[in-house]
C-alpha cells in the first residue's frame, strides 16, 4: 500500500511539473510574440502623437521616471533632460531604468538627454534650453503633431488614451497657450529691467543679474506673457526652430535679456505671427491653485486638493512634492498605474492581476479606448473649442 501511494505521488509530480513547464512555455511563447513593436501608424487619419520634453535637475531622476511611466504610450516620443545641476551617475541612471521597461525598449521612443543643458529657470537659457529640446524633437520623428513641456513637479490628470481621444476632435495646427497682452506690473518689473543669464555662458552655476539701465517697451510687436506651459503644435515649433521669418530670432534676442523669458517668449512670437495668431487656445490646460495675489510659482497639491483637481477636466497638474500621497491617488483612482509600470491604454494587451504588468504585452497601439475622465476632459476641449470659433482674433 505505501509502495502505491509513492507510485501514485510520484505519477502525481511528475504530471503537475510538466503542466507547470507547458504553461510557463505558452506564456512565454505568447509573451516574446509580443515583444515586437507593432506598426505605429501617424497622421490625419490616425489618433494624434505627443511629443514630450521632461525636465528636472538635482535629485530628479525617480521623479522624472515616474513621470514617463505615467504619460508613456508607444505612440509617442519622450525627450527626457537632467540638467546640468543632475549627475552623470544620474543620467546613466535614469537611462537604465528606462531601459527596463519592455515596451520601451521594443519601441525605442525614449531618449534622455547625455550632454545636458545648464539652465536658469528665471532666465533665458530655460528658453533655449526648450527650443533645443523641439530641434532635437523634430529632428528625430517626423511624426508627431503636439509638443508638451512638463518638469519633475507635474504629473497627469488623464491617461494618454484620454488625451489622445479629446485631441482628435480638433484642429492639430491648434497651440494651446494661456496669454494676454495685459500685462500690468510685468511691465517695469518684467519688460523694462535688462538681465543677463550667466548660464549662457559661464559653466559654472550663478545667478541672473540686472543692469543698472531699463529700456523701453517695444513698440516694433507686441508684448505678450502668460503661463509658461505649453503644448504647442509642431507647425509652430517648426516656425520657431527653422525660423523661415525673422519673428522668432528677433524675438529670441529680445527675450534674451528679459527676467522670466518663458512667461513671453512662445506668447509674443505667436500672437504677432499673423500665420499663427489666430491658431491659438487660450488655456494651459492644467490645474494650479494660487495665492491672491499670486506668488511665483503654485501651491504644492496634496491629498486635500484630489476632489477638485480630478473634477477640473484639465490634462495636467503642478506641482507635487515628491512622492506625496496624492500621487498615489492619481495612479490609483485615475491612472489605473501599478508602480514602475506604464498606464494601461487600449494597446496593453497583458494580464492585469497581482503584481503583473498589462503592458508588458501589447497589440495595435494605435486604438485607443478613453476612460470615465475622459469625459470632463473633452468638455474642457469642446468649450475651449467653441470658444475658439466665437472670437475671430484670439491674441489680445
Amino acid at each position: 500500500m505505501g509502495a502505491e501511494k509513492k507510485w501514485l505521488f510520484t505519477l502525481f509530480s511528475a504530471a503537475l511539473l510538466s503542466l507547470i513547464l507547458l504553461l510557463f512555455s505558452t506564456i512565454s511563447a505568447f509573451t516574446a510574440s509580443r515583444l515586437l513593436p507593432s506598426s505605429v501608424h501617424r497622421g490625419l487619419h490616425h489618433p494624434p502623437a505627443f511629443s514630450y520634453y521632461i525636465y528636472g535637475g538635482h535629485g530628479d531622476k525617480d521623479r522624472i521616471f515616474r513621470l514617463l511611466l505615467a504619460v508613456y504610450h508607444p505612440r509617442n516620443r519622450y525627450l527626457l533632460h537632467l540638467n546640468q545641476e543632475a549627475s552623470d551617475g544620474d543620467r546613466q541612471q535614469l537611462a537604465e531604468a528606462v531601459k527596463s521597461v519592455p515596451a520601451i525598449r521594443a519601441f525605442g521612443n525614449v531618449d534622455v538627454v547625455g550632454k545636458p543643458d545648464r539652465m536658469t529657470y528665471s532666465g533665458s537659457s530655460y528658453i533655449a534650453a526648450t527650443l533645443h529640446a523641439a530641434a532635437i524633437l523634430l529632428k528625430i520623428d517626423s511624426g508627431w503633431d503636439w509638443f508638451i513641456t512638463l518638469s519633475a513637479k507635474d504629473y497627469p490628470l488623464i491617461t494618454q488614451d484620454d488625451l489622445a481621444h479629446a485631441l482628435s476632435s480638433v484642429s492639430r495646427d491648434l497651440n494651446f497657450i494661456q496669454h494676454t497682452s495685459d500685462i500690468g506690473w510685468k511691465e517695469s518689473k518684467r519688460v523694462n529691467p535688462i538681465v543677463v543669464d550667466p548660464a549662457v555662458y559661464l559653466a559654472r552655476r550663478s545667478q541672473i543679474f540686472h543692469a543698472t539701465e531699463q529700456r523701453p517697451t517695444p513698440d516694433a510687436f507686441k508684448i505678450f506673457t502668460g503661463s509658461p506651459w505649453v503644448i504647442l503644435s509642431r507647425p509652430f515649433l517648426e516656425f520657431c526652430v527653422l525660423g523661415w521669418d525673422n519673428l522668432p530670432r528677433k524675438l529670441l534676442m529680445y527675450f534674451t535679456n528679459v527676467v522670466w523669458s518663458q512667461e513671453g517668449y512662445f506668447h509674443s512670437v505667436i500672437c504677432n505671427s499673423p500665420e499663427f495668431k489666430n491658431k491659438t487656445v487660450n488655456s494651459d490646460l492644467r490645474y494650479m491653485t494660487w495665492d491672491n495675489p499670486p506668488k511665483m510659482d503654485p501651491h504644492f497639491l496634496h491629498s486635500s486638493n484630489f476632489d477638485k483637481m480630478s473634477q477640473s477636466g484639465a490634462a495636467f497638474a503642478r506641482q507635487f512634492q515628491q512622492n506625496d500621497p496624492v500621487l498615489n491617488m492619481v495612479d490609483k483612482i485615475i491612472l489605473n498605474r501599478k508602480p514602475n509600470q506604464p498606464t494601461p491604454g487600449a494597446w496593453c494587451s497583458g494580464w492585469n492581476i497581482w503584481w503583473t504588468d498589462p503592458c508588458s504585452q501589447w497589440g495595435d497601439v494605435n486604438v485607443l479606448k478613453p476612460g470615465f475622465w475622459a469625459k470632463k476632459f473633452e468638455k474642457t476641449i469642446t468649450n475651449l473649442y467653441d470658444e475658439l470659433g466665437s472670437q475671430p482674433n484670439q491674441c489680445k
